[in-house]
């Protein structure tokens, strides 16, 4: 069966994965993730796309972003993917591919994943047993939201704003998230949703969402309704 289009609408916070070929390293030395970074602030920029957290692990990254137009994630993923592997091949004297395939990402509905998805990238390098608490990680976008380094390459989304109404307010309200944590609920539906390309929301929203866009958003699109079941003539 081919695969289903990667699900991209404007306007709408998108998860998204990038894996390193058979989970080999993408991030060698510091050099490469501060290349990343300016393949980031570069990309967005030029396709319009706000990226709203980050995280760069060995083997992979996450990103949080809301694209402007239909196209915006996947020009951007497929210019910084280029230039990367380019930058890094000739850095590390290697040639051949680095990525696992295609990004994988998916749409989440704001209000109900959005500061859950920033909480799940934040505590990736937590669960990968690298540091001990987020803060203590320099490749992700935690130690923007809670003050301790201003980061030009990320747009804050308004719900974070909404957080107080100081700095200070924002930083330790959004810290206190981060420290709650998710449930092993949020963290799977997180996970599984990015990885297969299915909208993550509550069923009202996933309705809504298929109105705009033709691509299926949903294992059962919304609002298909169920092929009856066929009757079967009995013997005894």
């Amino acid at each position: 069966m081919a695969r289903l289009p990667r699900l991209t609408v404007p306007g709408y916070p998108h998860h998204v994965i990038q894996r390193g070929n058979n989970r080999q390293q993408v991030f060698a030395a510091t050099d490469d993730y501060l290349a990343m970074l300016d393949l980031l602030r570069e990309h967005s920029r030029r396709f319009d796309v706000a990226v709203h957290a980050y995280v760069l692990m060995g083997n992979h990254f996450h990103l949080l972003a809301t694209p402007g137009t239909d196209d915006g994630i996947p020009r951007m993923m497929q210019a910084i993917g280029r230039s990367y592997v380019r930058r890094f091949n000739d850095a590390h004297g290697r040639s051949g591919t680095l990525w696992e395939g295609r990004y994988r990402s998916t749409l989440i509905q704001t209000e109900r994943y959005l500061l859950a998805c920033m909480v799940y990238i934040d505590l990736n390098p937590v669960r990968a047993g690298l540091v001990a608490a987020p803060a203590d990680y320099p490749w992700s976008s935690h130690g923007h939201y809670v003050g301790l380094r201003s980061e030009p390459l990320l747009t804050p989304h308004p719900l974070y704003w909404a957080l107080g109404n100081t700095p200070f307010a924002r930083e330790a309200a959004y810290a206190e998230l981060v420290h709650a944590g998710l449930s092993r609920e949020q963290q799977a539906a997180l996970t599984e949703s990015a990885l297969r390309g299915w909208a993550l929301g509550e069923p009202a929203f996933v309705a809504d969402l298929q109105k705009r866009t033709a691509r299926r958003v949903s294992r059962t699109a919304a609002g298909r309704p169920k092929r009856p079941a066929q009757k079967t003539s009995g013997t005894g």
